[in-house]
C-alpha cells in the first residue's frame, strides 16, 4: 500500500534532507502511470508541517524500484541536493540491503561481478559473465544472516548502482527474491511487494558534517518480522 502525507515513515529530517522509509507500491518520481510519486507526497508533507507558501523545494537523490521497500534520500536544499550526489559519485555513501531469497546460495558470503545490460523494452536487465555491448560492470557483496524455514536472508552492500543490480545478480546465482516474478520467483506477493528493503545508510552529512547512520524499519509481515 502505498504512502500518503498522513502516514508517511519519515526517519530523519532535518533543514537540509530528509530520509523516509518508503512502502511498497511508492514510485519515487513520476512516470508514464500518472500515479502520485512519493516525492510529490513528502513536497505535501513538508508543505503542510511547515505551513509554507508556494512551491516547496526537493531534490530527488535516488530511486528505489517500486516493489522495493526502504530508505529514500531526500534534499531540501539545492546545496544539499548538490553535495550529496557528488557523495555518491565519489561512493561517500554507504547503503545495505536486506533480501529474502528463495535458495540458499552456495557460498555464505561472496563478492558477485557481472556485466548488466537493461532492456528498456521489458524493464529488465540481464547479467552477464563478460562484457558485451550496451553492458555495465556490476558489483555486489553478500552474506547470509539467517535462513528461515523455506527462506533465507541475505545482507547486500553494492559497489555500483546498476537498473535492478540486486535483483538481477541474486537471479543469476539462482536465488532470486520473494515475490519477484520478473527475475524468476514462482509466484507473486499478494501487495505486489517484493522481500527486498533497503535497510541502512551511512553517510557524512553534507552541510553539518556529522556522521549519519539510518536504519529503516522492516515492513510488518510474517516473513519480515521472522527475520527481526
Amino acid at each position: 500500500m502505498a504512502s500518503t502525507k498522513d502516514d508517511l515513515s519519515v526517519v530523519f529530517e532535518d533543514n537540509h534532507l530528509i530520509i523516509v522509509n518508503k512502502q511498497s507500491g511508492d514510485i519515487v518520481q513520476g512516470d508514464k502511470t500518472g500515479d502520485t510519486p512519493l516525492s510529490e507526497i513528502v513536497k505535501a508533507y513538508i508543505k503542510d508541517k511547515y505551513d509554507k507558501p508556494g512551491n516547496v523545494f526537493l531534490g530527488v537523490v535516488h530511486r528505489l524500484d517500486r516493489p522495493t521497500t526502504g530508505i529514500v534520500v531526500f534534499a531540501k536544499t539545492s546545496k544539499s541536493l548538490e553535495r550529496f550526489n557528488k557523495m555518491l559519485r565519489d561512493k561517500k555513501v554507504d547503503k545495505t540491503y536486506w533480501a529474502v531469497v528463495k535458495n540458499r546460495p552456495h557460498k555464505d558470503e561472496d563478492t558477485l561481478t557481472g556485466f548488466l545490460r537493461k532492456n528498456p523494452k521489458n524493464n529488465k536487465s540481464t547479467s552477464h559473465s563478460s562484457e558485451i555491448e550496451g553492458s555495465k560492470k556490476a558489483t555486489l557483496h553478500y552474506k547470509l544472516l539467517k535462513s528461515l524455514n523455506n527462506y533465507h536472508l541475505l545482507e547486500i552492500d553494492l559497489e555500483t548502482g546498476r537498473h535492478h543490480q540486486i535483483r538481477c545478480q541474486l537471479a543469476a546465482i539462482g536465488c532470486p527474491i520473494k515475490g519477484d516474478l520478473k527475475y524468476g520467483f514462482d509466484r507473486s506477493n499478494k501487495d505486489a511487494s517484493i522481500h527486498l528493503h533497503a535497510r541502512k545508510i551511512e553517510f557524512i552529512h553534507p552541510v553539518t558534517k556529522e556522521n549519519i547512520t539510518i536504519t529503516a524499519p522492516l515492513p510488518n509481515d510474517p516473513i519480515w518480522n521472522a527475520c527481526e
